[in-house]
């Protein structure tokens, strides 16, 4: 029997718990006091609905099996987010997430249908230092109604603002790091499990493109499937390379189409059809014509109050991707 299990991540731009919210920490609500300005429970209850709208609508309107998300300020606003997909999805979805240090208090969580998914009750998240603590890389570990194991790593890699050159050092640092992560896990399932290629998922905002070298160089992900399979060391596939140079990508700035969202996979994923539990059956940016403008395809932002260009009918400055996997 095989399952199609349907997997996505978005990156949800600013979900902040609203202005003086009573869970936030003094020192994170001292730093965000003007960006949130006018971020009113109403203005969060409306973002929550167009969010959930665009969610519940997601796999044919039967909603994610899992979905990555990050720029999630806690779990209680994820929470909040939740209620209203379970007003309108036959489902329940339990949140893994953890606290971080970062300076705007923005954290990256993996949320799963409880009736197709236990987890293993281990999360390891990873901080990777700069001057100060930046976003954190978050596994997590799935085991299938089957009894096959997924594992889950939730990325939000440094931003651009400084300048794309300027910051790179810093995303090489995290693929350097994740880079070292993955061998590890192999390592590990080997010595526990005997699984020689354990299938492992890298889903998240890189804010690079497939072919920048702290994917390529540093991370070891590559888009040619041959150099995968043939390499001795534990190569990556990353699925998005399709969609560098198209119409459609997950993040636009100015009149540059970006693939900054991605899904990167283990070689037993895509390789040795029927040897391995997992394949990959599709990957796909996801938009519905009210999430894009202009000639660019620009994704529909929510802004903000606080900014002159506040807008409310929007979802995110990010698209979301959707990958497709079977299970034999």
């Amino acid at each position: 029997m095989k399952i199609n299990h349907h997997i996505y991540w978005w990156n949800l731009e600013n979900l902040f718990d609203v202005n003086n919210s009573p869970d936030r920490p003094s020192w994170l609500q001292s730093r965000l006091r003007s960006e949130l300005k006018g971020w009113t429970a109403a203005v969060l209850d409306k973002k929550l609905t167009n969010l959930s709208d665009i969610i519940s609508r997601l796999n044919n309107g039967n909603g994610p099996d899992i979905l990555g998300v990050c720029e999630i300020e806690n779990e209680i606003v994820l929470q909040k987010l939740l209620a209203k997909l379970q007003q309108k999805l036959p489902r329940t979805y339990k949140v893994l997430h953890h606290d971080t240090n970062d300076g705007r208090g923005i954290d990256v969580a993996i949320l799963y249908d409880m009736s197709m998914y236990q987890d293993s009750g281990q999360q390891f998240s990873l901080e990777i230092m700069k001057r100060n603590a930046t976003r954190d890389l978050f596994q997590v570990e799935l085991t299938t109604n089957q009894g096959n194991e997924l594992v889950l790593i939730g990325n939000h890699w440094p931003a651009r603002s400084a300048g794309k050159y300027e910051s790179e050092p810093y995303r090489m640092m995290v693929g350097e790091t994740l880079s070292y992560w993955i061998e590890r896990i192999h390592e590990v399932k080997l010595a526990t499990s005997g699984q020689k290629h354990p299938a492992i998922i890298l889903m998240g905002d890189f804010n690079d493109n497939p072919y920048d070298r702290s994917l390529t160089e540093y991370l070891r992900s590559s888009g040619t499937l041959e150099k995968v399979k043939n390499s001795t060391s534990h190569i990556m596939f990353n699925l998005m390379y399709p969609f560098v140079g198209g119409d459609i990508g997950t993040y636009v700035y100015g009149n540059n189409i970006d693939v900054m969202d991605q899904f990167i996979v283990s070689r037993g994923m895509v390789v040795d059809y029927y040897k391995y539990p997992f394949q990959v059956e599709s990957t796909s940016i996801v938009y519905f014509p009210e999430m894009v403008k202009g000639d660019y395809n620009a994704p529909v932002r929510f802004s903000r109050p606080s900014k002159s260009d506040y807008n409310d009918k929007g979802y995110s400055d990010h698209l979301p991707i959707e990958l497709v996997i079977e299970e034999n």
